[in-house]
């Protein structure tokens, strides 16, 4: 009964130790996840056990989205896939060194492998600094002569708009800080600043090709591949905001001036003839953009007005009917702000041929003349006093007579072919008076 009794007792201490050490790990084990932290423990010491060579020809199996994924499993495997990706033999295969591809397929191939490669990066580096994640990302692309400044002329190539890609996923949610940094790492890495200075103060087109360089890398690495406002806008004003205002204003004209069809900037263009809107669409948006966002540091709206005021004399004053398109494009409020900026400082004749040509503009292109007709309106409103009022009305419609007489005298002087074109202007701006008329007068008989 007595060994009956023990070995009862022993049982019993057995099962109740069992029991406990069983609950306890129960008590321990990570409650709604489907790996615990001992078998990704396991996982990791498992990969480390592999071979680097071995590991190497598992990821050579995956596709570059598929590795980016798998990299963020541990930080066992990240830095594992940071030396794989760090290896000759996978940036000989993976980064793609020739953009001169002939069909539209094989670019859309290799932009997209851009963008694959941007995820990649992004998540492979995600706990290194900033600092140090530019360094180790672009010293594997910072020996390909399509990504550099200067380095390819290839008039098909697609190395900038491949790298803006890649930039555009690596980046993409980093805050205003990082990305400013970014900014000045990219400067230092191509001579962006240099490059810049020396075509912003040099003669318009006598360095025709830095000038489309620049234009090409700004516009397809960093501001056209944002398809959201404010980073375009970021990226926009950390190209200008290092420059004086008259620099500036040549910079944007290099950025979004017209091009001619041999593909250089028609600096000569908008002072010569009346440009359609397609030509101006671009500077009218980069104009929007700036305009949007006066609130930045060391930005207000007369700031942006002068700016506008030195691009509409790049190289030479523009053609006025080319200011008039360019005001008409950037809508009511910066070309009612332009003109009513003008009316306080007393340039009456300016505003009246300015408005003149808008009316003819519209006529032209083919917008609603009640839009011209508010806008007159409005700057009405800008004089105080009933005389002054009178005193603009009456300038604006001598203004009319005195553009109509010119465009008469240049027919009547000339035996040009091009006085077909001025004749056809003549008829359209008497078009658009009497439109202009029509509809002015009907708004003081309502």
């Amino acid at each position: 009964m007595v060994m009956g009794r023990a070995a009862s007792t022993k049982v019993e201490r057995y099962t109740l130790t069992h029991k406990s050490q069983r609950y306890k790990r129960t008590l321990h084990r990570p409650v709604g996840t489907i790996m615990t932290r001992s078998r990704l423990r396991c996982c990791g010491d498992f990969f480390h056990k592999i071979p680097s060579e071995v590991f190497h020809m598992i990821l050579d199996k995956l596709s570059v989205k598929e590795i980016s994924v798998f990299s963020m499993v541990s930080k066992e495997i990240t830095s594992c896939v940071v030396d794989y990706v760090n290896t000759l033999s996978w940036k000989n295969k993976m980064i793609i060194r020739s953009f001169h591809q002939s069909t539209c397929r094989e670019q859309t191939t290799t932009i997209e492998h851009y963008r694959d490669l941007g995820l990649l990066f992004k998540r492979c580096t995600l706990l290194l600094p900033t600092k140090d994640r530019l360094k180790f990302i672009f010293s594997k692309f910072s020996q390909i002569p399509c990504f550099m400044l200067e380095q390819c002329s290839a008039p098909d190539c697609i190395g900038f708009s491949s790298y803006g890609v890649f930039l555009q996923t690596l980046i993409a949610g980093w805050d205003e800080l990082e990305c400013h940094r970014v900014f000045i790492f990219l400067c230092d890495l191509t001579n962006l600043q240099q490059i810049t200075e020396s075509v912003i103060t040099g003669k318009p087109g006598a360095r025709w090709y830095q000038e489309l360089q620049l234009r090409l890398f700004c516009r397809q690495v960093l501001l056209d591949p944002w398809p959201n406002r404010p980073e375009c806008q970021f990226w926009l004003m950390q190209l200008l905001k290092p420059w004086a205002m008259v620099s500036q204003a040549r910079l944007l004209f290099i950025l979004y001036g017209p091009l001619l069809p041999e593909g250089t900037i028609g600096w000569q263009d908008l002072v010569d003839r009346g440009l359609p809107h397609s030509a101006l669409w671009d500077l009218a948006r980069a104009m929007l953009l700036l305009f949007s966002k006066v609130e930045v540091k060391g930005w207000t709206a007369d700031s942006l007005l002068a700016i506008l005021e030195e691009l509409i004399v790049i190289p030479e004053p523009w053609h006025v009917e080319n200011v008039a398109r360019l005001l008409v494009l950037c809508g009511s409020s910066l070309c009612y702000s332009v003109l009513a900026s003008k009316a306080l400082n007393g340039r009456i004749l300016e505003i009246s041929r300015l408005i003149v040509n808008i009316i003819l503009v519209c006529e032209k292109d083919g917008y609603h003349m009640s839009w011209a007709v508010k806008l007159v309106q409005q700057i009405c409103k800008v004089f105080n006093t009933a005389p002054e009022k009178f005193c603009f009305i009456q300038h604006l419609e001598s203004m009319f007579s005195e553009v109509t007489r010119e465009f008469f005298e240049i027919i009547v002087a000339g035996n040009h072919f091009e006085d077909r074109e001025t004749f056809q202007t003549l008829c359209i701006l008497l078009d658009s008076s009497a439109r202009f008329h029509t509809k002015f007068l009907y708004m003081f008989l309502k």
